[in-house]
């Protein structure tokens, strides 16, 4: 494609989008189900998942148009929205494994109290050592959580949000690719185990694949990704408190 005609259409484009958030989106939606579509005809390889996929061409489009980020947001907050029922919708798997859920209650709230406390505090140790500010710390350090958690908890204590979603998808995506690689290394076969573990360190994206992968490792994971939301916001104000370099 030539220069001046991809000027022309980079103009045209921003034009549309400036004057209607709907065509980001629609392209947003087209995109997922091109991702999808490509993700299924490779026999769903972890490298290919469609967030992870969909998230580059986006993000080449956002960078083509120089459009920023909080344009790109704004225009899809229709979907924000629907986040809230869908994680809600969560609760059908897990009514189905209460009992189990109820057997593993101890190994559970150790998981997370753990797992919760070290995603913190690497977080904030991974960025300091590389010299990030505070904003930035405090925007990374609540990566684990889903986004209707982590933006929130990022803003109210002075990080940029458009960082915390940069971190908290880099975390979902990574989390879901690396997940069935590092089960098989520590052969963990138990469905709840997985998914507990998916679910804690890659939150909504993570949840996501297990539900498509096991009923019982999806409902273990949408129990830890609700699970470590909550802790997040209990524990990551005590954590900030007694970090000295922030």
């Amino acid at each position: 494609m030539n220069t001046p005609l991809l000027e022309r259409l980079t103009t045209a484009w921003t034009g549309l989008s400036n004057a209607s958030p709907l065509p980001w989106l629609v392209l947003t939606m087209v995109v997922y189900l091109v991702a999808m579509a490509v993700y299924r005809k490779s026999g769903n390889r972890p490298t290919l998942i469609p967030v992870f996929t969909g998230v580059l061409v986006i993000v080449g489009i956002l960078l083509l148009t120089g459009t920023p980020y909080e344009t790109y947001r704004s225009g899809v907050s229709l979907l924000g929205l629907m986040i809230g029922p869908a994680t809600v919708a969560l609760a059908i798997p897990l009514y189905a494994q209460r009992e189990r859920i109820k057997q593993l209650w101890l190994p559970v709230s150790v998981a997370l109290l753990v797992g919760c406390l070290v995603a913190l505090f690497s977080a904030l140790g991974i960025a300091w050592a590389f010299n990030g500010s505070e904003t930035t710390l405090i925007a990374v350090a609540p990566k684990s959580a889903t986004i209707p958690i982590a933006l929130p908890m990022a803003e109210r204590f002075g990080g940029k949000p458009s960082l915390a979603a940069v971190a908290v998808a880099i975390t979902g995506i990574s989390g879901t690719m690396m997940a069935p690689l590092l089960c098989r290394f520590l052969r963990l076969k138990d469905p709840a185990v997985q998914g507990f573990a998916i679910g804690l360190t890659a939150h909504a994206i993570g949840t996501a694949r297990a539900i498509q992968v096991n009923p019982t490792a999806g409902a273990f994971a949408a129990l830890a990704m609700g699970l470590n939301g909550v802790a997040t916001a209990v524990l990551m104000p005590l954590v900030l408190a007694i970090t000295p370099w922030i």
